[in-house]
């Protein structure tokens, strides 16, 4: 199971190991793992939260996740996007973003560096906006149900995550983009374009999270009304009608997926300039890490595990609000992806530690229980 869930992250991790010696010598093989580690520990509340989101769709689209989504996620996210930031800041062309962040490193990452108050912006907004729709909704399992059971009562009202993201993003742009971190330690207003990108931010949530969340409605009641289709068609000997919402369904909610990890990308991608501005180096690191990633999802998804410990997914969605917010402060701030990294640790292992002591307390009841039982009918 491990082999055939974790195989092709083996792969790739030791082919770019390999490609990092022959590009770099030792100083480069260091420099990826290094990386790599710290993509995987920077990602792994995006691994419980797609998990979370695969476990409803079937084997082929997590082998699409896993086969076309990865290609979305190293290439896209961890090698074009960095060179789609510096051409779009430094209006650049397409091969002049590449020919600077192959023979200008220096530059390149002060480009980086200048476009980080709209990459937090636009990212802090779309992951802000997964934490408060998580946090307002009423679920039959609570984590911290002292806090939980109030805030789902308050998410009855409409609306109210549009309106608590748009004050955070409000707040954040008279505060923190007033006085925006730039490079050499500089400091400008940047209120406008992180206004401009949080809004962006907050659209593209509403717009992919919208369009998944209604084909997975859609998708309910079609496969309803195609079960009784088919036992319909099985008593009169015809053959069960196509399954074309089905594919509707599955391709907004792994759209979803893929926008959901390049928000979770933004803090490994602009936390790899405290490591490397090499680009190649950053994109072999990124790469493998978000291989692992990708893995560890799927194994979640076939092990149950989030049916197991049912407090995981509270975990991973308070460190993505953690993020979200860390985000928008080092719009003005910077902040050690070392505190990033520990800060969903921290709170993914709580979970998992308060879920083994539910179970651990269930088992025990039932333990209780039969042995009233035996007891009883003994008696």
């Amino acid at each position: 199971m491990v082999l055939k869930t974790f195989g092709w992250s083996f792969a790739v991790t030791a082919l770019g190991l390999v490609a990092a010696i022959l590009f770099g010598g030792w100083t480069a093989f260091g420099i990826v793992a290094i990386l790599s580690i710290l993509e995987i520990s920077l990602s792994f509340d995006n691994a419980v939260v797609n998990a979370g989101i695969l476990k409803k769709m079937n084997a082929f689209w997590q082998k699409i996740f896993l086969t076309i989504g990865i290609l979305i996620a190293v290439f896209g996210m961890r090698l074009v996007f960095p060179v789609v930031i510096v051409a779009v800041s430094a209006q650049l062309g397409p091969i002049e973003a590449v020919d600077l962040a192959l023979s200008d490193k220096d530059r390149y990452q002060e480009l980086v560096t200048d476009a980080h108050p709209a990459i937090a912006a636009f990212g802090g907004m779309f992951l802000l906006m997964i934490f408060l729709d998580f946090i307002f909704e009423d679920r039959e399992i609570k984590w911290l149900a002292w806090l939980e059971r109030p805030l789902a009562k308050l998410g009855k009202i409409d609306m109210l995550s549009v309106c608590v993201a748009l004050i955070i993003l409000l707040i954040s742009a008279i505060t923190f983009a007033t006085n925006a971190h730039q490079h050499g330690g500089a400091h400008v207003d940047k209120s406008s374009t992180v206004l401009l990108s949080g809004i962006a931010g907050l659209i593209t949530y509403m717009i992919v999270g919208g369009l998944s969340g209604f084909f997975e409605d859609k998708l309910e009641e079609e496969e309803e009304r195609e079960h009784e289709e088919e036992e319909k068609a099985a008593r009169e000997g015809k053959p069960r009608t196509g399954v074309a919402l089905a594919g509707k369904a599955a391709f907004f909610m792994f759209l979803y997926l893929e926008v959901l990890d390049a928000s979770f990308s933004f803090d490994g991608v602009i936390g790899a300039f405290a490591i490397t501005n090499d680009i190649v180096l950053m994109a072999l690191g990124l790469g493998i890490g978000a291989m692992y990633v990708r893995s560890l999802t799927v194994y979640l998804v076939r092990q149950g595990t989030l049916d197991d410990y049912v407090y995981l997914e509270h975990g991973a969605h308070y460190a993505i609000g953690a993020l979200a917010m860390i985000l928008l402060v080092t719009i003005q701030y910077e902040i050690n992806e070392i505190v990033t990294g520990l800060i969903g640790v921290v709170l993914i292992g709580a979970s998992f530690w308060s879920s083994v002591r539910r179970n651990k307390r269930i088992a025990e009841a039932e333990g209780e229980d039969a042995v009233k039982t035996e007891v009883s009918s003994g008696v």
